[in-house]
């Protein structure tokens, strides 16, 4: 008989978890609470309008294609990319915007337009975050993060200096720009690793790399089609795909998981348990107290990256002058940063960000109609009520009318909010956070929670809590880790 690997959580990790071990050679079943595949990254349809849930962003383009490669795949096989051009817009006053252009040549003609001999600086920059790049995804990134003998071969230890895991980024951007809206520029892509550019080691300007040379991209169909895409690879791997099969308890003998059971009373006998569900819920909530490697003491003193208020938006007309990526920089991004991490509470004054996906792709929303999604980033863990929702509501379309010189809200055939209790509910995610754990400078890499438990020698955990950390791509990476980490302890047998 095969061995038989069961995976909790049908979102990026657990997917590429799934069709990895299923490759090679593992009887795989895949476990999703929800009836929708895809974690945060799922979709849905209401009024015409096809929404995506979460990610909006495409970048590093070659790590979604490498996964499909190893099952003698591509991305076009499944879906259609479009490099966007602009970029996206920054806007950091009402008269006062910049878009970043996907041309290299033209962004340096931007950076020597604001700040004079800036673009030399900026040649440097990009050559450093490329090396960042090649060195941290080929390396780092896919490391297992067990102790720090992971990263003690001569190779990476060589890289390290260069890689400044140990420079935080905020700095390391002063060091060569001194003009304001270039340093926001440059500092913009961390925020999605869920940290300020003060606690975010200058590694990570390889996500700058990843922005303004690799570029940004879209799937026509939504980002949900990269999970479709995945979960065919699955399929076609033999992985069994269960939807709405929320876990709800482990059996445990001897140090090994033995079965898995959900809501509806299925049980699961399994040889190798991958958590990549929410880390916290699974640990504190399912496994039993001796099972369990964290405290609740452990957790309440993560940094955890912010959660977010969302709102899904169906207009009935067009809206002339908007981009398919906005980010309102207007506003003083230190005083948000210290809502969000030192002081949490809902801000006074915020930055956001506005997607809006059919001004690319027409498929998303009704001939003539435009489809919308805002974002505002919040401190975990904050109460929420619907006269709050509305008040940030009506404050992100007014900063939006002041932009465009148009008021939206007259249009609007359909709208849907999402915030900290969404996340509870539809994710179990600690805190109600969006976006993970914090890649700050105390949790990266071996630093995180371990990959693999220390209690039960057949159970891992891939995803965002855990090693390389959030995002798409390295969440994608992380299934592949854990599925390698089980494969060297445990390879499948016939």
């Amino acid at each position: 008989m095969k061995s038989t690997a069961t995976i909790i959580g049908a979102g990026f990790a657990g997917l590429s978890a799934a069709a990895y071990l299923a490759k090679a050679g593992y009887r795989v079943r895949l476990l999703e609470k929800n009836p929708g595949l895809g974690g945060r990254a799922r979709q849905f349809e209401a009024e015409g309008f096809t929404f995506d849930m979460g990610p909006s962003w495409y970048w590093m383009p070659e790590i979604f294609e490498q996964f499909f490669n190893a099952f003698g795949r591509k991305a076009s096989d499944y879906y259609e990319l479009v490099r966007l051009d602009p970029s996206y817009e920054v806007v950091f006053g009402v008269e006062d915007r910049v878009e970043v252009p996907a041309s290299t040549a033209e962004l340096f003609e931007l950076f020597e337009r604001l700040e004079p001999g800036s673009s030399a600086n900026l040649r440097k920059f990009l050559e450093e975050a490329e090396y960042k790049y090649r060195v941290g995804i080929s390396e780092f990134v896919h490391k297992p993060g067990h102790s720090i003998l992971d990263f003690a071969d001569l190779r990476v230890l060589k890289s390290a200096f260069r890689l400044q895991m140990l420079t935080d980024m905020a700095s390391y951007v002063r060091k060569l720009f001194k003009h304001p809206q270039l340093i926001q520029l440059l500092e913009f892509p961390v925020l999605f690793l869920g940290a300020t550019p003060a606690n975010t080691p200058a590694l990570y300007s390889l996500m700058n790399y990843a922005d303004l040379e690799l570029g940004t991209w879209y799937p026509l169909g939504g980002m949900h089609k990269i999970i479709e895409g995945m979960a065919a690879v699955a399929r076609e791997q033999g992985v069994e795909i269960v939807s709405g099969a929320a876990v709800t308890q482990v059996i445990t003998t001897g140090g090994e998981v033995t079965e898995v059971i959900t809501e509806d009373g299925n049980r699961y006998p399994t040889d190798v348990l991958v958590c990549a569900a929410d880390y916290h819920h699974f640990e504190q909530q399912i496994l039993e107290p001796a099972d369990r490697v964290y405290t609740e003491d452990y957790w309440s003193k993560r940094t955890m990256a912010p959660s977010s208020l969302l709102f899904y938006v169906g207009l009935n007309r067009k809206v002339p002058g908007l981009h398919h990526h906005t980010l309102f920089f207007d506003a003083d991004f230190n005083r948000h940063a210290h809502e969000i991490y030192e002081e949490p509470t809902w801000p006074e004054d915020p930055l956001f960000y506005v997607c809006s996906p059919s001004v690319t792709d027409p498929t998303v929303a009704p001939e003539g109609f435009e489809n919308m999604f805002f974002l505002l980033p919040l401190a975990p863990d904050l109460g929420d009520n619907p006269q709050r929702r509305e008040h940030y509501w009506n404050l992100m379309c007014d900063r939006l009318q002041q932009r465009i010189g148009f008021d939206i809200r007259p249009h609007v055939v359909y709208r849907r909010g999402y915030a900290h209790r969404e996340f509870r509910e539809d994710y179990n995610a600690f805190r109600g956070n969006a976006y993970g754990l914090a890649n700050t400078l105390t949790q990266t890499a071996f630093l995180k929670p371990k990959l693999r438990s220390k209690k039960l020698k057949n159970l891992w955990y891939a995803g965002q809590l855990t090693t390389p950390g959030p995002g798409m791509p390295p969440s994608i990476i992380s299934g592949q880790v854990a599925a390698r980490d089980i494969l060297r302890a445990q390879p499948a047998h016939a």
